[in-house]
């Protein structure tokens, strides 16, 4: 497996980097139960794996927080009001 660049994930549809990474989850199950009963041949493959999974879990939150924000946004414009900032004094009053 190629290393790959997170301009490349970005570039990926949804569907494609959830392929990816059930197949990366995959492949770093069979590379731990392998670690586990013998030698690995390229101890760095769990690595990269890892950060591979970490990379296209990033990519996807990035997408769902602009789908929120823009969902947000168009909601805002319909009523008026800005709802992020009440939000916000709510969480910062919690704290």
């Amino acid at each position: 497996m190629a290393r790959t660049k997170a301009s490349e994930l970005r570039e990926m549809s949804e569907e494609q980097l959830l392929l990816t990474l059930k197949e990366t989850s995959e492949s770093l199950f069979r590379l731990r139960i392998q670690a586990a009963t013998e030698r690995l041949d390229a101890p760095s493959e769990l690595r990269r794996h890892r950060r591979l999974i970490a990379q296209i879990k990033t990519v996807l939150a990035e997408r769902q927080r602009q789908r929120a924000l823009a969902e947000t946004g168009s909601e805002a414009v319909a009523t008026g009001k800005n709802k992020t900032k009440k939000t916000r004094r709510k969480h910062q009053a919690s704290a």
